[in-house]
């Protein structure tokens, strides 16, 4: 639908506020990475207290996604992410000023349960007010959004553990460095609220709660004379079974309608690949294969310039290409470049300490493969995959589908990232990275049998 250019700003006005959640789900997974033998220190963890300590959001992320797709349909997108807001920012401050494990997880989990909110609700609010021709690339956004927080979050950690001299030594007013990286999280929080205050609720969500001349208000901001249009195709797409959405209309013959299903496993596959390992435990894993703290804080901002590169490259050609096709091209090279560093791992030296030690050209091409690794998700699983769930489920039904399958990319999630610690300590890195090249090789013969095409397709359309 050709769009005035008015209406086309507004639309921008609005992806850019929805992904400062994104922003912040990035910032809030990431901040963990540069923070971990600080927590070990400060809080005198075992190897399975730090895992927790670190996979302890995901369940918050677990159950904010389910709570918020579900909430979403009866308060609205706009108001369970301003929720959203207020937690990432009490979780920041609560973080930084924990005093043991117990209080530090309750911040965290109170903080996953933002991450949850924002990361299915930001993308469908966006693809709820989006043109179908456009959609991709703005709900890609997203991606983007994550990744820049995830950089924003190594950079900000590289900066203070570098004047601080370590993660566990004092930064400022008496605070350990650690502590001071949780804190930086407050001013994108508080930004978020507020400018969430600027954008209208979602039209989709207004048709389907009978709320008719909010909806044609902001219809008509979003597309002036072709709102009475749009109007009604959202309400016909309603009338067939139109009743208030409800978590039954997910439920089929065999647990859940077959789309739903098709969503759990696109985000279980998502995080079966193993990227959130490099992204939790980056500085940890480079650091076990010699790389000073400093260096390995250094490759993980270097490997988040990667994905933020390779995610915009894939929002500029998503509505070209088409989501199937990009998420095969993910699959295949992600198999292969985690395959290079699993034989890489597996072939590598141990010193007299018991650390390995990446002989010759082994360290140069574990980095190169990793660096791709990280590029071929972010073309592909990881902005893709948001997309998908952002638009593939029709009106009725969008937001509940969105908790069930958020909830199942959560914990996936934390099951890849709290095993991860004890397959370091059992079968190394390169048999942990054998698993996650299996899953990545599964995963294209799951996009190439079991996902449908949604390029160009109006929401209206899709079918359940």
């Amino acid at each position: 639908m050709k769009q005035t250019n008015h209406h086309a700003g507004f639309i921008i006005l609005i992806t850019l506020v929805a992904t400062i959640g994104g922003f912040l789900f990035g910032f809030d997974s990431g901040v963990i990475n540069g923070t971990v033998d600080g927590l070990r220190v400060a809080f005198h963890s075992d190897r399975v207290g730090t895992g927790f300590n670190v996979a302890s959001m995901l369940l918050g992320c677990a159950v904010g996604a389910f709570a918020a797709g579900r909430m979403a349909d009866r308060f609205g997108r706009r108001n369970i992410l301003m929720v959203a807001a207020v937690c990432f920012s009490v979780s920041a401050f609560g973080s930084g000023m924990a005093k043991d494990s117990l209080q530090f997880v309750l911040f965290r989990v109170l903080g996953g349960l933002a991450i949850g909110a924002a990361s299915v609700l930001a993308p469908a609010y966006i693809s709820e007010v989006a043109p179908a021709k456009f959609r991709g690339m703005l709900s890609a956004i997203q991606q983007v959004s994550i990744l820049t927080g995830l950089v924003g979050s190594f950079l900000s950690n590289y900066l203070i553990a570098g004047h601080a001299g370590s993660a566990q030594n004092q930064f400022a007013c008496g605070y350990e460095a650690w502590r001071w990286m949780f804190w930086v999280g407050l001013l994108p929080s508080v930004t978020f609220f507020f400018a969430l205050l600027l954008i209208p609720e979602s039209p989709r969500y207004l048709v389907a709660s009978g709320k008719r001349e909010r909806a044609l208000k902001v219809l008509h901001q979003l597309m002036g004379d072709a709102a009475e249009t749009k109007y009604n195709e959202i309400v016909n797409s309603l009338a067939a079974d139109h009743h208030r959405p409800s978590f039954q209309d997910v439920l089929g013959r065999f647990g859940f309608r077959p789309i739903v299903w098709v969503g759990i496993g696109l985000a279980v596959f998502q995080q079966l690949s193993g990227i959130n390992v490099v992204f939790y435990y980056g500085a940890v894993l480079w650091q076990s294969v010699g790389f000073t703290e400093s260096h390995a804080l250094l490759i993980n901002v270097i490997s988040g310039a990667v994905s933020i590169g390779a995610s915009i490259l894939a929002m500029l050609v998503i509505d070209r290409l088409g989501r199937k096709p990009m998420l095969a091209i993910g699959s295949l090279g992600m198999a292969v470049t985690l395959g290079v560093m699993a034989a890489v791992f597996s072939a590598a030296g141990t010193d007299a300490a018991g650390k390995l030690v990446l002989a010759g050209n082994s360290g140069p091409i574990a980095l190169v493969a990793a660096n791709l690794f990280v590029a071929f998700f972010n073309f592909s699983w990881g902005p893709v995959m948001w997309v998908l769930l952002g638009e593939m489920f029709p009106n009725q039904f969008r937001g509940s589908a969105l908790a069930v399958s958020g909830f199942a990319q959560w914990i996936a999630n934390f099951g890849i990232t709290m095993t991860f610690p004890m397959l370091l300590g059992g079968i190394g890195l390169g048999g942990a990275y054998f698993i996650y090249a299996g899953c990545a090789f599964i995963s294209l013969f799951f996009v190439l049998q079991g996902v449908h095409e949604t390029k160009g397709i109006e929401l209206e359309d899709m079918k359940g």
